[in-house]
């Protein structure tokens, strides 16, 4: 299996997260948006400040590959307000993707009309933009029971209020990759809670993020039905060796 298609190329530390310059940063994140068009990669995803320098790189090149950002990252308890004037800027700057951050932290403390609103609204504006989107539920932060629930609450909202065919574009996504699990517990995407996702989101696309360790663990993932993989080693994962990074 050509497996580079499905793997959308990601570094989202910040200088601070990493330990280097703001300067050093932004050459990862030159170096990763060059890797993922050398290598005919999905997607490169990176912070909102440098889509606009992403953009201009895919057009110089002439290249197809995508670009994405994350939005309300990684916390997901920015307002919803907030989230969408982050999301416009990057829509301005002509990114491709909006991997937003679901108020997670709302759902499990019970303000449902708040979750249905944001992923409304910020569904809505990526949609009327002609970006597809995507809602991170951060799978280590909840139960079995309440990645079932959380992903049925997006794939309702979308499909109550969007055609089917913009409802392909809405993803349900496992995690940031950043939540802090104790005990060496995974913080990216499993097995067990893709499969979950997977049949919960239907008709609505899963991107599996974090954990996917090598070439053979991406292939079982698109088995499962799982149509993007986010990682921080794509190069090594379609060279068929193993992640080199945490994510």
């Amino acid at each position: 299996m050509n497996i580079n298609q499905y793997l959308d190329s990601t570094y989202l530390k910040t200088a601070t997260q990493a330990n280097i310059s703001e300067e050093a940063t932004k050459q990862q994140v030159v170096n990763l948006v060059q890797e993922a068009i050398d290598n005919n990669f999905k997607l490169a995803m990176i912070r909102p400040d440098f889509v606009a320098m992403a953009r201009k790189m895919v057009q110089d090149a002439n290249s197809e590959v995508l670009i994405g950002t994350v939005i309300g990252f990684h916390e997901g308890t920015y307002s919803t307000n907030e989230k969408l004037v982050e999301a416009q800027k990057a829509i301005d700057d002509d990114v491709d993707e909006l991997d937003y951050v679901v108020n997670y932290e709302a759902y499990k403390n019970g303000q449902i009309n708040l979750v249905k609103a944001e992923v409304y609204k910020g569904t809505k504006l990526g949609l009327d933009n002609n970006k597809a989107v995507k809602w991170i539920i951060e799978i280590a932060a909840l139960t079995n029971e309440d990645i079932v629930v959380l992903t049925q609450l997006i794939r309702d909202v979308v499909l109550e209020n969007f055609e089917e065919a913009q409802a392909l574009n809405v993803f349900v996504k496992s995690s940031t990759g950043f939540y802090k699990t104790e005990e060496g517990k995974p913080n990216g995407a499993t097995f067990q809670a893709m499969e979950l996702i997977v049949e919960n989101a239907k008709p609505l696309p899963a991107k599996a993020a974090g954990g996917v360790r090598n070439y053979e663990d991406a292939v079982k993932m698109v088995n499962l039905g799982v149509t993007r993989i986010g990682t921080s080693s794509a190069k090594s994962i379609a060279d068929g060796g193993n992640a080199t990074n945490g994510y």
